[in-house]
């Protein structure tokens, strides 16, 4: 997936959709939670993710919907004092060949997952969140300025076009056709990434409502003087899962 070196004002920036569920305890929540499974549909891997953020806390666990741990993070000595407020994690992503996706989904049921911890100052935090093995599908009929988008970067022929460069796809309805749990996909958003095809390159990112299906690149990207460029499509399901993929186009 893209670092993101430099961000692009958006039309919209829609947060993710809620995948918490009430909680029925007594203590309060965290101000996000979030756990979630990440697909690159182009290289073949898949990931489980999680971003929680809150008051500041001196111990965190994450345990899955048959109530075992996942995760447990204790800060020591003068970070425990002050505490921690946010934390984002992504697994490993083995590709398919080395643990398929049926494999890695099976390590990780549906259902209800708790992630809890305890203040500073002694407070308890508990949140309820709900994992889903629905991934959106992939984005299909992918272009770029009209032109048929290349399968991955490592394709002979690369779509060569003058700018300005619009890519376009049609819009997701449906789950993954072969990973996960099948049905109906509901976007939340769509985030597009597109980048410089060199060491340290200039990012440019979007995020875009779920019924914009195109973006033009930024133009100051591509005033750069580079004449390669990768970019991805990244569909975000209300679930929280998402599902990305990824290819490359050259400027004539």
């Amino acid at each position: 997936m893209f670092p993101i070196n430099y961000r692009a004002a958006a039309p919209l920036v829609i947060a993710a959709s809620a995948v918490c569920v009430a909680a029925r305890s007594a203590e309060p929540p965290f101000e996000e939670a979030r756990v979630f499974f990440e697909l690159n549909d182009t290289d073949g891997d898949l990931g489980i993710h999680a971003a929680i953020d809150g008051d500041a806390w001196k111990s965190l666990e994450i345990e899955d919907s048959r109530d075992r741990r996942l995760l447990a993070v204790t800060p020591t000595g003068r970070l425990r004092e002050i505490g921690m407020t946010e934390l984002d994690f992504e697994s490993a992503e083995p590709s398919f060949d080395e643990l398929p996706a049926a494999d890695f989904l099976a390590k990780f049921p549906e259902g209800v997952y708790e992630v809890s911890g305890v203040t500073v100052d002694g407070t308890e935090l508990e949140s309820k969140v709900r994992v889903s093995k629905l991934l959106p599908g992939p984005p299909r009929n992918v272009r770029v300025n009209g032109i048929p988008a290349a399968e991955n970067c490592d394709a002979a022929n690369l779509p060569a076009v003058h700018p300005p460069v619009q890519i376009s796809w049609d819009p997701v309805t449906r789950s993954h056709p072969t990973i996960g749990r099948q049905g109906a996909a509901t976007v939340d958003l769509y985030q597009v990434f597109a980048e410089q095809r060199i060491e340290n390159p200039l990012t440019f990112s979007l995020d875009l409502r779920p019924t914009v299906t195109h973006f033009t690149v930024a133009p100051e990207l591509i005033a750069t003087g580079d004449r390669s460029f990768k970019f991805e499509v990244l569909v975000r399901e209300k679930n929280g899962n998402q599902t990305a993929i990824e290819s490359c186009f050259r400027i004539l």
